[in-house]
């Protein structure tokens, strides 16, 4: 037919290769995207297999095993063993079968029906992140893979990566072809975490019911079956809302799940969260066995731990940097030792030591007749001011290191007001010394002086000087603060260690190494950063070692005979509203922070609620830090080097009066209000040679220091005391107190609430706006 019809038939070919032409296209396509996603499956399966032939090995051991972290001393010592003993071990046929059937149903409904990975569950759970639906209460990982998870991996947040979900997914397989479902069920029960340090969830229904798993009822063991998600939120005693949420979650799963009807589960939601949990908990203590001596440490370490992105409850090796002897040492003289007179218990310490050479952190004392363990560490606490401990790391510091002031540079201890107000600063005598050398002002800690300095140098380069050792703050700081920062113990040990080693800062840290459940270790030691210059370092070191050793030196209670060594005191005053509470001359905190070229130890001692009745310390009271530095670091210095700090090849050494004073090659001369001049062209006064000025408000004793406003006696005294104490209040930074009071005598703007001396009536172009921060109506300050 066609033949007959041959233009018919060349029609129809042609329709044919249009049609062929048409479908071409589609079917290259087609086998392009089936290429693709088998090249996608083929390069998944080989990176998977990658992945797992580098996966940790997993054994029954670590299956059974709580989950517990261990802490170490610096020696290898366990010195913690975080929930190790808060756990009883339950054998599947002891564990009801509702509490499985809550767990299946809440954690991984497939359960019974996947081998250790359950696609489909996957699928879902992308399915719900895609369309943000809150049905999907359950991720990802099936039970098993969780199971896998506590046992051999990290918890870290930096550690959830695809290498380690695969190796995960992986070992899940390997899990569940070992071991019977039952068998992995009792596994995951027995380890997860419960809050309060128990593990397990027999420990969890002992320490929340005091009763055991087969003795709970419908709506108390889901509530349990809920807690291993956020053991913290569904903690029913601390958020029954939120336990309440939770626990209903799991009802609503099982109901799903056909465990239980739905009748049963409003029955047991009408039941209050709170019913029948107990008031006591005599089995389990809720912390590990821990030595008494290390609990401020402790707590500290499982700070750093968290910021570091590990759970407690991860089954960790953390090894810290804890010399457990000089914690000891630091705890007892803290606490029981019968040479210092401590006042009452209530009487508090924070205290730490670290290591000048590389920033760990040796021993903490964050109490003395109290346990921190659930509040506060005073080691750490940033809510007190720290007196004259600020003077070399924000006054005499930067002047050496900016303006390249020699150890004898005049300074002036004449009156002063703070710019831009009638506040008028003093010292602890209630004199002026007129013009002094900088050496001696920091010795015996006048406040003037350091002040005048501060102001010379300028707040916004003395706040970069602080920077660089640690202490950023986060609001401006002001003249006031020259007298009194708000830092912990921990930073002001580690800012005075830069002193010691030649200027490097180290980030003060306790955690050396951790060890994660699969054996993986992760080592830290922060690298120093230059804060200052050798010189810088060395000339604040050499003259505070005079604070220690002259006879008019504000920390002569501190010194240690034959050891080099050097320190600053620092105390704070009450406010002048307060002054008719307290008997004269009575502070509110007492600092002392000393170094050699092996440790930096600081050290507040005060009260917590300093405003209260009899919680002022007296004058021999402030000598008590410097009691506590003498027995802690003579002990530690024991048969360890004793070396003299050496002089840096750019500082030069003088002779002035008779004493040895130094400067920073090629500036040999003197900075007077910005005017350099040549050594020796000025005369210094004799120091005991009162100022021929006027004290505008009549002193209340001869040692102690204030600063008032001309005219008015509202504004909030500053007091120094002599010779053996310190004082001295400063300025506020962005700090909030972590100390509790009924009063607070100090702001939160960041500027200094404490008053501070200051000699000249002129001040410094240089220091710009920063000098016309006007001082807040609080504490005032003066401190040695």
């Amino acid at each position: 037919m066609s033949q007959n019809n041959p233009q018919k038939s060349r029609t129809d070919m042609r329709r044919g290769r249009q049609f062929t032409k048409k479908k071409g296209p589609f079917k290259r396509f087609v086998k392009i995207v089936l290429s693709l996603v088998a090249l996608l499956i083929l390069f998944g399966a080989g990176l998977f297999a990658y992945y797992a032939s580098s996966a940790p090995k997993i054994t029954r051991t670590a299956l059974s095993s709580d989950n517990s972290t261990k802490i170490f001393d610096t020696s290898g010592k366990v010195i913690s063993r975080l929930g190790s003993q808060n756990r009883d071990y339950v054998k599947s046929n002891k564990i009801p079968d509702t509490l499985k059937k809550a767990v299946v149903s809440i954690e991984d409904r497939r359960f019974y029906k996947h081998h250790g990975v359950d696609p489909i569950r996957i699928m879902g759970a992308a399915l719900s992140n895609l369309t943000g639906s809150s049905l999907g209460m359950q991720g990802g990982s099936t039970l098993t893979q969780q199971l896998v998870k506590l046992s051999v991996f990290s918890t870290a947040a930096s550690d959830r990566t695809l290498k380690r979900k695969a190796q995960e997914a992986w070992l899940a397989i390997q899990v569940e072809n070992r071991y019977s479902k039952s068998q992995i069920l009792e596994f995951y029960i027995n380890k997860v975490y419960m809050g309060n340090g128990v593990y397990g969830m027999q420990t969890g229904a002992e320490f929340y019911y005091n009763k055991t798993l087969s003795h709970l009822t419908l709506p108390q063991l889901a509530l349990l079956a809920g807690m291993p998600q956020s053991p913290k939120y569904y903690n029913p005693y601390l958020y029954p809302k939120y336990a309440t949420q939770r626990r209903n979650e799991v009802l609503n799963a099982m109901v799903k799940n056909k465990a239980i009807t739905a009748s049963q589960a409003q029955h047991a939601k009408n039941t209050s969260v709170k019913s029948g949990l107990a008031k006591t908990h005599p089995k389990t203590s809720g912390s590990a066995k821990t030595s008494r001596y290390v609990d401020s440490y402790l707590k500290q370490t499982l700070e750093e731990l968290k910021d570091k992105g590990y759970k407690a409850n991860s089954g960790l090796k953390v090894y810290t940097n804890l010399n457990l002897n000089a914690q000891k040492k630091l705890y007892k003289v803290s606490n029981n030792d019968p040479s210092i007179a401590y006042p009452n218990k209530r009487f508090q310490v924070g205290a730490t030591l670290v290591n000048v050479n590389n920033g760990k952190v040796m021993a903490m004392q964050g109490s003395r007749k109290t346990k921190v363990a659930f509040g506060l560490n005073r080691a750490v606490q940033t809510g007190r001011s720290s007196g004259s401990t600020a003077k070399p790391i924000m006054d005499y510091g930067p002047a050496i290191e900016y303006l390249k002031y020699p150890t004898y540079q005049p300074v002036k201890d004449t009156p002063y007001v703070y710019p831009g107000t009638d506040k008028n600063v003093m010292d602890f005598d209630n004199k002026y010394q007129g013009t002094i050398t900088m050496r001696k002002a920091l010795v015996e800690s006048r406040n003037i002086p350091a002040i005048r300095t501060l102001e010379n140098v300028g707040v916004t380069k003395a706040t970069s000087f602080l920077k660089k050792l640690g202490m950023p703050f986060k609001k401006p700081l002001s003249l006031q603060n020259g007298i009194g920062l708000y830092i912990s113990s921990e930073q002001l040990a580690a800012s005075y260690a830069a002193f010691s080693n030649g200027g490097t800062y180290y980030k003060p840290y306790l955690i050396n190494r951790i060890v994660q459940a699969n054996g993986v270790t992760k080592r830290f030691h922060p690298s120093g950063k230059r804060a200052m210059s050798p010189a810088t370092a060395f000339m604040i070191t050499n003259m505070l070692k005079g604070v220690m050793t002259d006879s008019n030196g504000s920390g002569t209670a501190a010194k240690i005979s034959g050891l080099y060594e050097a320190g600053k005191t620092g105390t704070t005053q009450y406010p002048d509203d307060y002054l008719n509470k307290v008997p004269a001359n009575s502070s509110m905190d007492a600092w002392f922070s000393g170094y050699t070229k092996n440790y930096s130890l600081a050290i507040w001692t005060g009260y917590d609620h300093q405003f209260k009745a009899n919680s002022y310390i007296t004058q021999p009271q402030t000598e008590i830090s410097q009691q506590i530095y003498k027995s802690v670091m003579s002990y530690v210095s024991e048969n360890k080097p004793n070396t003299d700090w050496q002089q840096p090849s750019d500082v030069v050494a003088t002779n002035r009066d008779g004493k040895t004073e130094y400067y920073v090659a090629g500036y040999p001369g003197t900075v007077t209000d910005n005017t350099t001049t040549a050594a020796g062209s000025y005369s210094i006064e004799s120091s005991s040679s009162s100022s021929n000025g006027t004290v505008t408000t009549a002193p209340r004793s001869s040692d102690e220091s204030r600063s008032t406003s001309s005219g008015s006696s509202q504004t909030a005294p500053t007091t120094q005391q002599p010779s053996g104490s310190g004082s001295s209040s400063g300025g506020n930074d962005d700090r909030k107190s972590s100390s509790t009071t009924s009063s607070s005598s100090t702001d939160n703007s960041g500027g200094a609430a404490s008053s501070s001396n200051e000699g000249s009536s002129t001040s410094d172009s240089s220091n710009g706006q920063n000098n016309t921060n006007s001082p807040d109506n609080n504490t005032d300050v003066n401190d040695q």
